[in-house]
């Protein structure tokens, strides 16, 4: 994967706005970065994960002790392994912005909302199109 160019300069305190044009090159340079940073946090907690499932629970003499622990890692493998997807969903949103696809949404091909964006940087939907999904998704589910 090639790095985009990463000299884009951002005003201190920048944040996308609907006045400038849709994904010019300040908005995918500050997504880009939101995206970079939140992986870089995913993985600090993962390298932190890591290492409390690496202590050894055979020390623990008391059942329900150990119990207890097997129950937490578990629970710790279960995040892990969201966070792994999250990952992969970050990494295809930073190709997205190397490919000028970024931003928009995949069942229409309309812009997603800024505030969506912000709020969500992974989305591959509008918020009109994620809703109607959604709704389909619960009506299979009644079936």
């Amino acid at each position: 994967m090639s790095v985009m160019d990463s000299s884009i300069e951002l005003p201190t305190g920048y944040r996308p706005s609907e006045s400038e044009p849709f994904m010019n090159e300040r908005q995918k340079e500050y997504f880009r970065r939101k995206l970079l940073a939140w992986k870089e946090e995913i993985l600090r907690e993962s390298r932190s994960t890591l290492s409390n499932l690496q202590e050894d629970i055979g020390a623990l003499p008391d059942l329900a002790d150990r119990a207890s622990t097997e129950t937490d890692r578990a629970l710790e493998l279960r995040a892990r392994d969201r966070q792994r997807k999250l990952i992969s969903k970050i990494e295809a949103a930073l190709r997205r912005i190397e490919e000028d696809e970024y931003g928009y949404c995949e069942e229409t091909g309309e812009p997603i909302s800024l505030a969506r964006l912000d709020a969500r940087p992974v989305a591959t939907l509008s918020l009109e199109a994620q809703e109607r999904h959604e709704r389909s998704e619960r009506v299979h589910r009644d079936d």
